[in-house]
């Protein structure tokens, strides 16, 4: 059919782009591209945080992971293998401390169900109080031992809000292991096919930035490998150390409040309150010495993990003031959430290594381009 067509005359052959129109044609498959990059992105909006988070969890396995496979060789059991070993890292402490609230829970039913029939007796140490005593005592057994007073005040909480409340958790719930699960893919084929995506990605960050743009991939990984051993494992350490003084002061859930600890101190400074919390409720005990000591050591261990120990494990694999680690920590934590924790340093190490590359001087005298 195409020899059946009259041959076009000279005027009709296309001739060849001028720089002008090359120019042209480049901006637009930028724009091009830029769009469709752009609505990508929007149309995965929703499931952004858990591709991140399968990243993260990807960057901080692969030393380990390449180990693992020099040694047993490739394989798809050995990505399945690692990714199965983070679902269970994340959903066994989840799942005890699920039973753990189910106990409290319970426990709280129960009392409230005693409460309403028995009222609630009057403490030993009540009669006891400096200056107040009579006055807290006749205010106690009028308001507090009466089971009708008691029973009219639990019937006025508005159970509606309540349930309402409960199915805002449940959907909050089950969105979050949506997402966990697509972390969990997005783990695995990271795993799987992680040597492509290095050599793809290193293909076109020298075709974007050239050879910066690896020093600027490698200093970001750095700062996530130094984000997971500073505050993941530091903050399990702090968890592990409090939750063997818990108990061995008799604090009330020790294991609860042990895992509790571990992952506010994850966040620096966010420790302090989980430990004053435990301190009060030995207070409440009558334990006075636990308290002190729980406060005690609490605060040594803050002080050091947090002045000491964090800034030399994540400044110290970016080369980077642990104040600039100590703004993307807390920056990212407030923007982005707990994802922050890593994308926050990890912004950071690039602001700073392009800040470095910006005001290095040459032998020269002259400042680097």
């Amino acid at each position: 059919m195409i020899d059946q067509l009259p041959p076009r005359s000279p005027e009709a052959i296309p001739v060849e782009a001028s720089d002008s129109t090359g120019t042209i044609q480049r901006r637009a498959r930028g724009f091009l591209a830029l769009f469709f990059v752009a609505i990508g992105l929007y149309t995965l909006k929703s499931f952004l945080p858990a591709l991140l988070w399968g990243c993260v969890f990807a960057i901080s396995l692969w030393p380990l992971y390449q180990r693992a496979e020099r040694r047993f060789g490739r394989s798809d059991w050995l990505p399945m293998i690692f990714t199965l070993v983070v679902a269970l890292i994340f959903l066994v402490p989840v799942s005890l401390v699920g039973v753990k609230l189910a106990d409290e829970i319970r426990s709280a039913l129960e009392w409230i169900d005693d409460v309403r029939n028995n009222g609630i007796p009057m403490p030993e140490w009540v009669p006891h109080l400096p200056f107040i005593a009579s006055q807290a005592t006749t205010w106690w057994q009028n308001h507090m031992t009466s089971p009708q007073r008691l029973s009219h005040l639990l019937h006025s909480v508005d159970v509606g809000h309540g349930m309402q409340m409960t199915k805002q958790v449940g959907s909050q719930v089950a969105r979050r292991g949506t997402l966990f699960a697509f972390s969990l893919l997005t783990l695995f084929f990271l795993l799987k096919d992680g040597d492509y995506v290095i050599r793809k990605g290193l293909v076109g960050s020298h075709r974007l930035f050239g050879a910066q743009g690896e020093s600027l991939a490698k200093q970001m990984i750095s700062s996530v490998h130094g984000t997971l051993a500073g505050l993941v494992l530091v903050g399990l350490g702090e968890g592990a150390i409090m939750g063997m003084a818990y108990m061995l002061t008799g604090a009330p859930q020790p294991l609860l409040f042990a895992m509790l600890t571990a992952v506010a101190a994850m966040i620096p400074f966010l420790a302090w309150p989980t430990v004053g919390l435990v301190a009060l409720l030995l207070l409440a005990k009558s334990s006075m010495i636990g308290a002190i000591v729980v406060m005690a050591l609490g605060s040594v261990v803050i002080f050091v993990a947090d002045h000491f120990v964090r800034p030399v494990l994540i400044g110290g694999s970016t080369k980077m003031p642990f104040l600039w680690v100590l703004l993307g920590i807390l920056g990212g934590a407030e923007t982005w959430g707990l994802l922050g924790l890593f994308l926050g340093p990890a912004i950071m190490a690039a602001l700073h290594l392009l800040w470095t590359l910006w005001t290095e001087e040459r032998t020269d005298g002259k400042k680097a381009s």
